[in-house]
């Protein structure tokens, strides 16, 4: 170390730092802010991090950052860099999401049909996103995030002689390889370097300026703090590759927050709300320990529970550093959590904490109740209560133009529908998604009864004259004698 100058903790900073204060803030109350800022300064403090910054997200716009550092008065803003390692996943996902809507790809397409001679071609794009194609976790050979990238010059480094250790789509298993692979395919379909797509598709059109590949002044360096005495090693930096796709990227807190935004709202810029919500649905098969820990992996999104509340997002780790970025939509607030020490706080229950406090101190004021503009007859025809059997439903016709299936006893199955122009409707989700919905009319024209993927539906429990499965008793409804 003779003749060389240590390293900072943290940044080399601009004049004047604030705590991460922002005009935006002023939209929580003092109570809430305060409440933020201790959480994040109880996570610097007892995870032993050199520092931490800390985004929220409401309403689609940033409303509050915060930040602590072991230099006092000298604490990151949200525009310093920090590395958010797997965080980088969801931005992969978005660029294959992209191919998807353009009809470039198909997610059921094998991997051989687009990118050919892996070795694993007979896993699905779908599998690939979802971590469900059976690839193994990590590369063979020496530990990937701590070693130079031109050690894995080719995919076959990547995989190894090993590359599935399950079945493909029988069981989630992280697997960083298979990013790897969803990056060459986007390669490989774009005709350009994975990075150069991803700043002309995502970063750019989001206006994400300080999200980049390297880091990019003001940014924080890793360190690893020991873990039996407060002392700190700077960890190496290396360029990842192959496997960037999987962990490279550096970004801020303030463009995670505008991320997170994205994610919920979407824009047509980059892609839709409807695939978003794609995006945020769970398609890998769930492990018994995955769904006591309330764990779901998604399309390049992970959905976690937290004290009641369903949470996606991602989180991110590499030596040095750890990233966080979650997302209640119910309750429309996000948060971002960026640290540079390898071990300490945990990055995931510091930002649900942090949507926590927003939403329940704060919580979300409902839009206005507005009618409908115009109401089509024939689906007034269909709205009030109906059974099926002798479950209790209300079928209620909503402002946004869909129908609600919902059990008057307040449990069981529920879905919105959609109209499909052609007086039936598709279900939207849980049990009914995808199942069609078809009012059965009588001669005259009167709703008989509705048929929802063979359940009859009736307006009395089980109705004389309709044709319900197995008919009806002829002599009614009775008492024990």
């Amino acid at each position: 170390m003779s003749g060389e100058t240590p390293r900072s903790p943290i940044p080399v900073h601009r004049p004047c730092w604030t705590w991460g204060m922002t005009i935006a803030e002023e939209e929580l109350l003092p109570g809430t802010r305060r409440t933020l800022l201790h959480r994040i300064a109880v996570a610097q403090s007892e995870g032993r991090t050199p520092s931490l910054v800390a985004a929220v997200v409401r309403g689609g716009r940033t409303v509050w950052t915060g930040a602590r550092a072991s230099a006092e008065g000298h604490a990151p803003d949200e525009d310093v860099q920090y590395r958010i390692g797997s965080i980088t996943k969801t931005f992969t996902a978005v660029l294959v999401l992209r191919l998807r809507d353009e009809g470039v790809l198909d997610l059921s397409d094998p991997l051989e049909k687009h990118l050919p001679g892996t070795g694993v071609g007979e896993v699905t794009v779908a599998e690939l996103l979802s971590h469900s194609g059976g690839l193994a976790a990590e590369t063979p050979g020496p530990w990937w995030e701590r070693t130079p990238g031109s050690l894995r010059t080719g995919l076959d480094e990547v995989l190894g002689p090993r590359p599935l250790v399950h079945p493909t789509g029988r069981r989630f298993h992280y697997s960083n390889p298979g990013y790897a692979l969803l990056g060459a395919l986007v390669e490989k379909l774009r005709g350009a370097r994975w990075e150069d797509v991803l700043r002309r598709e995502v970063l750019g059109p989001l206006g994400l300026d300080r999200t980049s590949m390297g880091p990019v002044a003001p940014h924080a360096d890793g360190w690893a703090v020991h873990p039996w005495a407060d002392v700190m090693l700077p960890e190496p930096l290396e360029d990842l590759g192959l496997m960037a796709p999987a962990g490279q990227l550096w970004s801020t807190a303030g463009n995670l927050a505008r991320f997170a935004a994205f994610l919920v709202r979407g824009d047509e810029k980059v892609l839709s709300a409807e695939s978003l919500r794609e995006m945020r649905t769970p398609a890998a098969p769930a492990e018994a320990a995955d769904v006591a820990d309330g764990y779901a992996y998604c399309l390049g999104l992970e959905l976690r529970h937290h004290s009641g509340r369903a949470l996606v997002g991602h989180t991110g780790s590499l030596p040095g550093f750890l990233a966080c970025l979650t997302i209640s939509v119910a309750d429309d607030v996000g948060a971002v959590v960026l640290a540079n020490c390898t071990s300490g706080p945990a990055p995931f229950t510091v930002a649900a904490d942090l949507v926590g406090i927003v939403a329940e101190a704060e919580p979300r004021i409902p839009d206005p109740w507005k009618p409908v503009r115009e109401a089509d007859p024939a689906s007034l025809d269909l709205v009030g209560q109906w059974y099926w059997g002798t479950y209790a439903f209300a079928l209620r016709l909503t402002a946004g133009g869909l129908v609600s299936l919902e059990p008057l006893s307040g449990k069981g199955r529920r879905s919105r529908f959609r109209a499909n122009g052609d007086g039936t409707w598709t279900g939207l989700e849980g049990y009914y998604a995808g199942e069609l919905l078809e009012p059965v009319r009588r001669a005259d024209g009167a709703v008989s009864h509705l048929d929802l993927g063979s359940f009859v539906f009736t307006r009395q429990p089980y109705e004389e004259g309709a044709p319900v499965p197995g008919g009806v008793d002829p002599d009614g409804w009775r008492g024990i004698g």
